[in-house]
């Protein structure tokens, strides 16, 4: 199985896949091809920011990135599935998680298009700050382009009509803010993905503060403010 035709046949007809996801066509291949697709792009992406600080800094982010955006699925999907179930849905919990990888590999193919940028900077320049300020941007883009497929996919296979559906895609917009604090959250838990230059490895950093807080910080120093 060509899992890249795969995924660049949903993103060139989105409705098509949508179509299929809802009919339960080729569920099983679908969602190993986009796993696989994502993964790698992921991985790929990990390794440009595991670079910064060299060594296995390298090979610990290209592990650490895929399996961001799989515990950020793993553990928001289960809510998500529950909570259609509850409304009334008649979906499969697998047409669920196709939808889903369909957002991860949008999020993979964007991170990919924005690797040789990433990569300029990366070999450009050795400010750790903004290199770190760049990737939350880069990957906060990425990750907001990702959802919105997801959520019109969601549409598109719940159809149904009146105030039902739309107290359901109030919901859905809910789930989403929780979606990304949970993905901003557990990325700060599994830090360090850039690595300090001019400190020791570390393969996980004491929990402290919080992500948001961090960005301000960063924001602070850029600025010196």
């Amino acid at each position: 199985m060509n899992h890249f035709a795969v995924l660049m046949q949903f993103l060139r007809d989105r409705p098509q896949f949508f179509a299929d996801v809802q009919q339960e066509k080729y569920l099983n291949q679908t969602a190993l091809s986009l796993l696989v697709c994502s993964s790698g792009f992921f991985a790929l992406y990990g390794m440009i920011l595991g670079s910064f600080s060299g060594g296995i800094q390298i090979l610990v982010s290209a592990i650490k990135l895929p399996a961001l955006y799989l515990l950020t699925l793993a553990i928001c999907l289960p809510a998500l599935f529950f909570f259609e179930v509850v409304a009334g849905s008649k979906r499969s919990f697998l047409q669920y998680l196709v939808l889903l990888l369909g957002a991860m590999g949008v999020i993979g193919v964007m991170l990919l298009g924005f690797a040789p940028v990433t990569l300029f900077f990366r070999l450009s320049l050795s400010d750790y700050v903004f290199f770190q300020l760049l990737n939350i941007f880069i990957l906060g883009l990425a990750s907001v382009i990702g959802v919105q497929v997801f959520y019109r996919g969601m549409v598109a296979i719940t159809a149904e009509d009146g105030q039902v559906q739309q107290r359901r895609q109030r919901a859905m917009q809910m789930w989403l803010i929780l979606y990304g604090f949970v993905g901003s959250q557990l990325g700060w838990t599994l830090r360090p993905f850039f690595g300090n230059p001019n400190q020791d490895f570390e393969l996980f950093r004491d929990l402290e503060s919080n992500f948001f807080l961090h960005v301000l910080r960063l924001l602070g120093q850029l600025f010196h403010y």
